[in-house]
């Protein structure tokens, strides 16, 4: 069973600040891999996704020199408005006619994640899609947005966290911040890093909600009791 040390391959300050919440040691590898999003694979923005993610794993694997005591964990966020994928805007125009094309609409956020295990060649890989709806943004909404200088970071120019969109309570809310924890929790503890910590009560106090899915797909667990609000 796996017990390596794990390698997140992302300069994100928001996937490694949520990638913590499981209480696992981890290090970064930021990686700069090219993301093709008009090849043939934009058809299939979840294929799209996983393929982009499974390139930063294995780069990031090469850029620690193979090191075999390390589990590699990448992802790869896009968003899909009229099956047409959008990733980070090239320039502030484009990430501005994102905007407008999102206002008012429901799209989705597609995450691909590639898991890189010890002494495998290839990553295991899985997409997670979250429908999120934007709501009515006006001119001063995205100047507001635009002023907190984020725009050219984020896939379809905005971060979930800003509440300039939501999420159902049945939905993963940090698959849009890029980085889908319960997925990944079942994911390494199938892998057999059991001692990774059930992230649902943190996220839901972190957020003051409730959330349905989490403890639908990794199960019940003390540590998803909450008393009066809190862990």
């Amino acid at each position: 069973m796996p017990t390596a040390r794990l390698l997140l391959a992302s300069a994100s300050p928001r996937r490694r600040r949520l990638l913590a919440w499981l209480g696992l040691p981890y290090e970064v590898c930021a990686t700069d891999t090219p993301e093709d999003m008009d090849g043939p694979l934009s058809a299939d923005p979840p294929a799209l996704a996983c393929a982009l993610a499974a390139d930063k794993a294995l780069a990031a694997c090469d850029g620690v020199d193979g090191d075999p005591a390390s589990a590699v964990i990448a992802c790869d966020t896009i968003v899909v408005l009229d099956d047409r994928v959008l990733g980070k805007p090239r320039d502030l125009d484009d990430a501005r006619r994102m905007l407008r094309a999102l206002s008012g609409r429901t799209h989705e956020v597609v995450t691909g994640v590639a898991l890189l295990w010890p002494g495998e060649d290839e990553p295991a890989t899985f997409p997670v899609v979250t429908p999120v709806l934007m709501r009515e943004l006006s001119a001063d909404d995205v100047r507001t947005w635009e002023n907190k200088g984020e725009l050219l970071g984020c896939a379809g120019a905005y971060n979930i966290e800003s509440h300039l969109a939501s999420v159902a309570l049945d939905q993963c809310f940090q698959n849009v911040a890029g980085l889908p924890l319960c997925h990944l929790f079942a994911a390494l503890r199938e892998g057999g890093l059991a001692d990774a910590e059930s992230p649902v009560c943190t996220c839901d106090v972190a957020r003051g909600v409730t959330c349905r899915l989490g403890p639908r797909l990794i199960g019940p667990s003390p540590s998803n009791l909450k008393i009066g609000g809190t862990c």
